[in-house]
């Protein structure tokens, strides 16, 4: 008998609806033959063994027939386990052990353990997306998944802890509920709900600055700093003070995470900014995707968010240049002979270093021990066109010990994050027509043009600061972006020569300032 059963398979950030086909026949053989056709990878190929112990688990006994499973389109690769609930019930209805109905507007996902319990699997969310996008009615996902899954609308999610739970509700005996989740409630409720705040910051009140407007702006910022002087702790609090998420860049977010099995048991959408930092041992295929089953990289699981690379200077050259093209394009496109996805990456690059490989360099409570040859290598190992994509340079000092036991809190997050957002506001206003284009960082050059045209004033201002800092023409466009963004702040129309000022002395880390600082 042949049967029908749909499901669906990932390819980037999408999924391919999947028709998994079984056919049974009777042999005079006392070797049963079970097939899995339709270019399927080692772990559906392996399936076989689950699910027919799964199976034998509820007494559902193998007849001796042979079977033969295709997955169809055949053309296209078959990846992960997500396959075995489909398969096992396609088996029971090829086998004439049961008699499904309806089984045309229904969607399966799953893996099966041994005792018949569905375990979750990648990208239940893409794949219930898809589901309704193809019309059908219901979906079948582990019970880890379901609210994942269930937050698309229109359609019939299913959480299911086991086989047994599926078969009794597609032979009518048991009638399981869909879930229901209210998605902008849990959305909304859970985005302000952050552990750490601002406010225990003590004193560096020009490091807060260069972060409101790295956050109001969306720019990339590195900070310099000797050992234990705050770098770390300021920028895990940048998220904090960004603007929050809205439902589109949530979903997005969310179904990067999905596809790359990051979800938490029982969530739904992400609701916070990423915040994604990764160790220096790194390797390239980790930091942007890929992989011999494609998989999202750090810089797409920061999408939307915050990208910090501690010790930047510790991280390979090789990881630290794959970055120049994702920092320009905000996607990524991961070309292999078999495959070629695309994951979008738009994210806010937060790095830090130490000036020196002892790092006190310039610090005067502090003696430095390095020779200007070792201070060079280790400033080489970020490159100029790396450095250049960064929009905003800050040098950080140690805080005195009369600032650290002061009581009296900093400003918290909040009153910074009322500011940023405000800016943002006018940026979205500004950029409407501008499809992609949310926020400063993101203009291109006839933007620039348009939006933050510097007057007489400002343009020999910039022309000295040109020459003196030996600055690229990417630096250029970078300080008009850095000084529209601090113009948004003060709420004003144009640009003006204090805004340009302020722009300029973020850029006070490139390689000819530190030549003429002797380094």
């Amino acid at each position: 008998m042949l049967t029908k059963i749909f499901s669906a398979t990932l390819r980037g950030l999408d999924a391919l609806p999947v028709i998994i086909e079984a056919d049974s026949y009777s042999t005079s053989s006392p070797q049963v033959r079970f097939s899995i056709v339709g270019l399927p990878d080692n772990a559906v190929k392996e399936s076989q063994e689950r699910i027919l112990s799964s199976l034998r688990f509820y007494g559902y006994k193998h007849p001796v027939k042979n079977v033969v499973v295709n997955l169809a389109p055949a053309d296209i690769r078959k990846e992960g386990s997500g396959f075995d609930l489909p398969i096992a019930i396609s088996l029971l209805s090829a086998y004439d052990i049961l008699n499904f109905h309806d089984l045309d507007h229904c969607m399966f996902i799953g893996e099966l353990g041994l005792d018949g319990s569905i375990l979750p699997v990648k990208g239940a969310l893409p794949i219930s997306i898809k589901a309704r996008e193809l019309g059908f009615d219901s979906l079948f996902v582990p019970k880890d998944n379901v609210k994942e899954a269930a937050v698309v609308n229109k359609l019939k999610v299913y959480g299911v802890s086991n086989l047994q739970e599926v078969i009794y509700h597609l032979m009518g005996q048991v009638v399981l509920e869909p879930e229901f989740v209210d998605t902008r409630k849990e959305f909304y409720e859970s985005q302000c709900d952050y552990d750490i705040d601002f406010e225990d910051v003590k004193g560096q009140e020009n490091v807060k600055r260069a972060f409101e407007v790295a956050a109001a702006g969306g720019h990339n910022i590195i900070l310099v700093g000797s050992p234990g002087c705050g770098k770390s702790m300021m920028a895990k609090r940048i998220p904090t003070i960004l603007p929050p998420l809205s439902l589109s860049e949530s979903l997005e977010t969310t179904q990067i995470h999905s596809v790359a099995g990051r979800m938490k048991k029982d969530s739904s959408l992400i609701s916070q900014r990423p915040f994604r930092s990764p160790h220096h041992t790194i390797s390239v295929v980790a930091l942007v995707g890929g992989g011999q089953n494609p998989q999202p990289g750090e810089v797409s699981l920061a999408h939307n968010g915050v990208l910090f690379l501690d010790e930047m200077p510790e991280l390979s050259r090789s990881v630290l240049e794959v970055l120049r093209q994702p920092l320009e394009d905000r996607k990524i496109t991961i070309s292999r002979v078999k495959y070629n996805v695309e994951y979008p990456c738009s994210f806010m690059l937060v790095a830090s270093m130490n000036p020196c490989p002892c790092g006190y360099y310039g610090d005067t409570s502090h003696h430095c021990v390095c020779t200007p040859g070792q201070i060079q290598r280790y400033m080489n190992k970020i490159s100029g066109p790396l450095l250049d994509r960064f929009d905003i340079h800050c040098e950080i000092q140690a805080v005195p010990f009369a600032q650290l036991s002061q009581m009296q809190p900093g400003e918290p997050s909040r009153k910074i994050r009322e500011r940023v957002i405000k800016a943002r506001q006018i940026q979205e206003l500004r950029f409407r027509e501008f499809k992609g284009v949310h926020c400063n960082a993101q203009m291109n050059e006839r933007m620039l043009h348009k939006f933050a045209e510097p007057d007489v004033e400002s343009l020999s201002m910039l022309r000295t600061a040109m020459d003196r800092l030996k600055l690229s023409a990417r630096a250029y466009s970078r300080i008009l972006k850095v000084a529209r963004t601090i113009a948004d702040l003060d709420s004003s129309e144009n640009v003006q020569s204090q805004h340009i000022a302020e722009a300029i002395g973020y850029r006070n880390l490139d390689r000819g300032d530190w030549a003429e600082r002797g380094i």
